[in-house]
């Protein structure tokens, strides 16, 4: 039994049907289909493509390197742009569409633009039994005239031992206080290391390669 066309809702084109349920998004009926990027239009800066490869030759499905692709093109472009995304398909030889579909699942992925310095607060139970929901909002008030930080809640870092942290750029830092923040955004804004004495690369281990 053929499945019934939808009807356009009110004000819609009937060339743009409604897409699958859980999206909110229309799909453009029309489109014509993605292809691959032209190696010899687009052109890809030499270490961002060195670093691609790097990352493809590790695995037997070369496509398995989409996320690590797709960070290596975020720090360059500092953010998923369209640009960002149809060099790493250049590359890796896919359509920007198949990239395009994993930036957009996955959180520390921006598909936006944001600050270029990523602050990543967690706000999972351990942390915010410790005040972190408090120091969330007063980093963002502390960064709100920074247009370089990019300050987020995150679901859970997996530092629980060093609650209430934050991630500064992939460094870990913790527990944190809310007097802690000042020196924080200076930190940042001064390209000094963030919070040096309250890093967890710093703690003691019982592992000595654990910080290698």
């Amino acid at each position: 039994m053929s499945t019934p066309t939808p009807t356009p809702s009110p004000g819609q084109s009937p060339d743009v049907r409604p897409s699958a349920s859980g999206w909110d998004r229309a799909t453009d009926s029309e489109k014509l289909p993605a292809e691959i990027p032209d190696p010899e239009v687009v052109q890809v800066p030499q270490q961002l493509r060195e670093e691609i490869e790097g990352h493809m030759a590790l695995y037997p499905d070369s496509t398995s390197a989409a996320l690590p692709a797709l960070m290596a093109a975020q720090r360059v472009h500092g953010w998923c742009s369209p640009e960002a995304i149809e060099q790493a398909a250049c590359v890796m030889r896919v359509t920007p569409a198949s990239l395009a579909a994993v930036a957009s699942f996955y959180d520390m992925l921006e598909t936006s633009p944001v600050g270029r310095h990523a602050i990543y607060v967690c706000t999972n139970i351990s942390c915010s039994l410790r005040g972190a929901d408090r120091i969330y909002e007063s980093m963002r008030d502390a960064a709100a005239d920074e247009p370089d930080l990019n300050v987020r809640s995150f679901e859970c870092l997996g530092a629980c031992d060093i609650a209430p942290m934050a991630s500064v750029d992939g460094v870990y830092v913790g527990p944190l206080e809310e007097a802690d923040i000042p020196r924080l955004i200076d930190d940042v804004r001064a390209g000094r290391p963030v919070l040096a004495a309250k890093q967890l690369a710093h703690r003691p281990c019982a592992d000595r390669e654990a910080n290698a």
